[in-house]
């Protein structure tokens, strides 16, 4: 399960907080959140915090979003290094 939260919504900047895991059909959801806030102009920020786990696909859209200039924040060591490894791929 995945839960985003929008906590901050400031003119032209949109913090989305996540809670639980980037997986399966929640990737879509992500995505599709993403895109949303990104077609209306705005600066996407990210918060990982809790965010327990992501599998592949969700790691790759994270590494996606960091092309469209989404900001990620706070991500668990070990999400940030596979993230950090799928960029270098």
């Amino acid at each position: 399960m995945l839960r985003i939260s929008a906590i901050e919504a400031a003119g032209e900047n949109v913090t989305l907080r996540l809670d639980g895991q980037i997986t399966g059909r929640w990737v879509m959801l992500l995505q599709r959140t993403c895109e949303a806030e990104l077609k209306k102009g705005v600066q996407v920020t990210i918060d990982l915090r809790n965010v327990s786990f992501a599998d592949r696909d969700g790691i790759a859209l994270l590494c996606s979003l960091t092309d469209c200039r989404v900001e990620l924040l706070d991500a668990l060591p070990f999400i940030a290094e596979q993230i950090r490894k799928m960029t270098l791929e």
